[in-house]
């Protein structure tokens, strides 16, 4: 009896300790060899990547870096700058001077051929063209062609082992898209900056004819002109054109890239014909609003004006339409029916969904080139 009282008077002390150890286990699993797990978040997977890095060295190899050179003539400043030989030759006789003026810019290789993307403003007008390349070589190149209505040039070089960009997709781009910029900017060689897609579909600027801008906050500056827009794979969106300076200073934010569809669609037809022929149509559209718009509120495309003689004017198009379709694609505003027409040969038949009071109607016509000798407006 003693016995017995002894060993179940031994078990709780055996018993309370193997509790205690159990518990201690759970409660701290290393002393079972594993690790504490506290659920942190997979960083690349929910908030990006922590560097772009490979997107950077995956597309600048194709950027490059444009000098251009042209004569120009202006007043000697040997005269305009002393106030007797102005009043000699009353200022707008002042004897002229040639000399060189310098600009620089920014370009995309675009195939391993040697084609080079880049902004008209850049080399308009030059009398000479350099190309400097990621990898330090150097050359002249030659004009193929330009865009007017997108600001694009086509330029040509002939080196071997060149390293074109990989193409993206601007439409799938969405606002808060991170994007890159790469370019020369102020001249002082390849550099990247990183921003967010801002908005998409920018147009009505008075940049270019043709406005369907992709706007970013990364910094862009003079000389990152003809430079690539890039996504955080290091796929080329757009050509970075234009920026926002209503201050004369530097970047403030707001910069505008042609988006890279449009601007392969125009090297493609400047090297099939030497030009992009851009169809015409004939009529202008504005956006119209209810009486109380709002952000979320939808607009109709209403037509304000039908050139004479146009290929609309030959299909019935009035002034007051409503445009709603285009080859049956729903037109929603005017960056889309841009896009719309930019995918459209010479030569293919057009259908166009209007609104006219209340009937809807479908009228019928031909793609086709503007007139030689027809006013550009």
């Amino acid at each position: 009896m003693n016995l017995k009282r002894l060993l179940q008077f031994a078990a709780w002390p055996t018993a309370a300790g193997v509790i205690i150890a159990l518990l201690a286990m759970l409660v701290f699993p290393q002393l079972r060899g594993q690790q504490p797990n506290h659920a942190t978040p997979n960083t690349s997977e929910n908030y990006g990547p922590v560097s772009y890095a490979d997107a950077v060295a995956r597309a600048a190899p194709a950027v490059v870096n444009i000098y251009t050179a042209k004569k120009v003539l202006q007043q000697d400043p040997r005269y305009y700058n002393n106030p007797y030989f102005r009043q000699l030759y009353n200022n707008s006789n002042i004897p002229l001077q040639e000399r060189m003026q310098r600009t620089l810019g920014s370009g995309v290789i675009m195939d391993a051929g040697g084609l080079i993307l880049t902004n008209n403003h850049v080399i308009n007008s030059a009398d000479k063209i350099q190309v400097l390349l990621n990898d330090g070589r150097y050359t002249s190149a030659e004009l193929v062609g330009i865009d007017n209505e997108n600001d694009l040039a086509v330029l040509k070089i002939a080196l071997d082992n060149l390293t074109p960009i990989s193409l993206g997709q601007p439409n799938n781009l969405r606002v808060g898209d991170v994007v890159l910029a790469i370019g020369n900017p102020f001249g002082v060689g390849q550099s990247v900056s990183q921003g967010i897609v801002s908005a998409m579909g920018r147009w009505g600027l008075g940049i270019n004819t043709s406005e369907n801008f992709i706007q970013t906050d990364a910094a862009v500056n003079p000389g990152n002109s003809g430079g690539a827009l890039i996504d955080a794979r290091g796929n080329l969106i757009g050509i970075n054109t234009a920026i926002l300076d209503e201050t004369n200073a530097a970047s403030v934010g707001i910069s505008f890239a042609v988006p890279a569809d449009t601007a392969m669609n125009s090297l493609k037809q400047i090297v099939q014909y030497g030009e992009v022929r851009h169809i015409w149509l004939g009529f202008s559209v504005i956006p119209k609003y209810g009486d109380s718009p709002t952000t979320l509120q939808k607009s109709v495309l209403v037509v304000t004006n039908v050139e004479p003689g146009s290929p609309v004017s030959a299909a019935g198009l009035v002034e007051g339409d409503i445009v709603t379709h285009i080859n049956g694609l729903n037109v929603i505003d005017i960056p889309t029916a841009k896009r719309i027409i930019a995918g459209i040969e010479i030569g293919s038949e057009i259908k166009i969904g209007i609104l006219r009071g209340n009937k809807t109607i479908e009228l019928s016509l031909k793609a086709q080139l503007p007139p030689r000798n027809r006013t550009k407006t």
